[in-house]
């Protein structure tokens, strides 16, 4: 999953990539809200963490305008404000959810876990199609019974593909949800991580959940009648 973070203040910017990062996320960062719409034209996000004071615009006009543009992309404000004033009128303006500073790296995964989750509103931590779950809470994968072990770039990938089961996605638009702008590898990393995801998931089994839409991309689904 690709976030982005907007956040001014250099140092907490520095470690929220890092501890994001860390966690699995693709994650690239910009330190005013100019620059928000400079990333948003140029890739396509699953969550945006916004701080509400930053320069050029700042955090309530930013979200604003991508409510105004029926962008529906999840925000997590964060802010040094914790007024109820201040907290109603982000939510107002369209934020998902609302983060005072200081808070507990723990929480803000959390939050961003929920706001991750799919459109339907599911209210759990696990994500399955078929035989296959993901914990998004501890990071486990799992076919049937056995644990699958995913390196966090493999994690990040099928948990995208469960998340759009059945839909067939481009590997230009499966590279954009799970790399970011720092990635200088060659224009067939999908394809190779799609083949770690297979030797992991299907081989060996009779069922497969990662097809190949010739000239097109690829799709996870479960075609169990």
């Amino acid at each position: 999953m690709r976030i982005l973070i907007a956040e001014d203040e250099q140092d907490l910017n520095r470690l929220l990539k890092k501890r994001l990062k860390t966690a699995g996320y693709s994650v690239d960062s910009c330190l005013d809200g100019e620059a928000v719409w400079d990333y948003l034209s140029g890739a396509e996000y699953d969550a945006l963490v916004l701080d509400i004071m930053m320069p050029k615009m700042d955090g309530i006009e930013v979200l604003q305008k991508l409510r105004r543009q029926g962008n529906p992309l999840p925000v997590l404000l964060l802010t040094a404000r914790d007024s109820i004033e201040d907290r109603v009128k982000g939510l107002d303006a369209g934020a998902d959810d609302y983060l005072v500073k200081p808070f507990a790296f723990e929480e803000l995964l959390a939050r961003l876990r929920v706001l991750l989750r799919k459109p339907s509103g599911e209210k759990t931590s696990v994500l399955q199609v078929g035989e296959l779950k993901l914990r998004l809470d501890t990071s486990q994968a799992f076919r049937g019974e056995e644990a699958l072990r995913l390196s966090s770039k493999e994690f990040s990938l099928l948990r995208y593909m469960m998340q759009n089961a059945g839909i067939v996605l481009s590997r230009d638009k499966l590279e954009q949800h799970v790399w970011n702008y720092d990635y200088a590898g060659g224009s067939n990393v999908i394809d190779v991580y799609i083949r770690y995801l297979r030797r992991k998931i299907d081989e060996g089994h009779d069922k497969k959940y990662i097809h190949t839409v010739r000239g097109y991309g690829y799709v996870l689904k479960d075609d169990a009648p």
